[in-house]
């Protein structure tokens, strides 16, 4: 694989992301997958996708777990519902998140991740106790379909996500790092927070936002690649520094409006390969 293949992020089954037809028709080599319904997880749709894969010549560099019931309505409601934290949903994500690993082995794909939640900020309490084991006991399912799983950046600080990697203490622990998430949850400076993260960083996306007036209590502004206050050029080039040779993944999340998602990505595709071209 090249260096920095663009990437964006996509979906089969509507909802999250953009659709495998978009992304061909733009021109992009590379996609993460949001994990579709368990009613499609099957071998014969892994098989059906691949070969659609093949077909438009598209390669899948990791499958993005998720669940029913999450919200992202606000930084409360995110910490109340969101990944495997929440210890009423725990134990039914954590079995369907490895039902994922395995769809994902399916369509030989190493690489799964997930937006964890809100790791405690308290790493003597029993509930970040709790969330160290779960997460070692799905590291463990991945390792053994062969995969690395990846926590999505944005509700911990550089500080704490690398605190928390560490005390979990598997070698198949990594991060997709989200900058504007950063900036939508307050948690950090992003070209800062890569650098603290360094080569623990093995996927990314390529998302732009803006701070809120009240940055950690109130949500920053999604916006479009290179609009906001992330800045693009600074990013790559902090990528550059810390050895990041992986896909740039386009994330752009506004399936209800198709059209301008498209126009949006097909920005971000021309705003990345001007950078790629300067930087490398």
């Amino acid at each position: 694989m090249e260096k920095w293949p663009i990437g964006v992020f996509t979906s089969i089954d509507a909802g999250l992301g953009v659709k495998l037809e978009v992304a061909h028709e733009l021109g992009v080599p590379t996609i993460q997958l949001h994990a579709p319904a368990p009613s499609t997880r099957t071998a014969e749709n892994a098989g059906a996708f691949l070969e659609k894969l093949q077909g438009l010549g598209i390669e899948l560099t990791c499958v993005f777990g998720g669940f029913d019931g999450e919200s992202y309505a606000d930084i409360p409601t995110v910490i109340d519902t969101v990944g495997l934290v929440p210890p009423e949903t725990r134990a039914a994500r954590t079995a369907e998140m490895k039902e994922i690993s395995d769809f994902a082995k399916m369509l030989h794909c190493d690489v799964v991740a997930l937006h964890l939640g809100f790791v405690p900020h308290d790493t003597s309490s029993q509930l970040y106790e709790d969330v160290v084991a779960v997460t070692r006991d799905l590291l463990d399912h991945c390792k053994a379909n062969g995969q690395n799983l990846h926590l999505e950046t944005g509700q911990e600080t550089a500080e704490g996500l690398v605190q928390f990697i560490d005390d979990v203490a598997r070698d198949n622990l990594f991060v997709n790092f989200d900058p504007a998430n950063m900036i939508l949850y307050g948690t950090g400076e992003p070209i800062e927070a890569l650098k603290k993260i360094g080569n623990r960083v093995r996927s990314i996306h390529c998302k732009d936002g803006k701070w809120a007036d009240n940055p950690g209590k109130e949500w920053g502004q999604e916006v479009p690649l290179g609009d906001g206050d992330v800045g693009m050029e600074n990013y790559l080039r902090t990528l550059q520094e810390i050895g990041y040779e992986g896909p740039l993944t386009i994330e752009r999340e506004i399936p209800q409006e198709p059209e301008r998602q498209k126009q949006e990505i097909g920005h971000a595709v021309s705003l990345l390969t001007e950078l790629k071209a300067k930087i490398l």
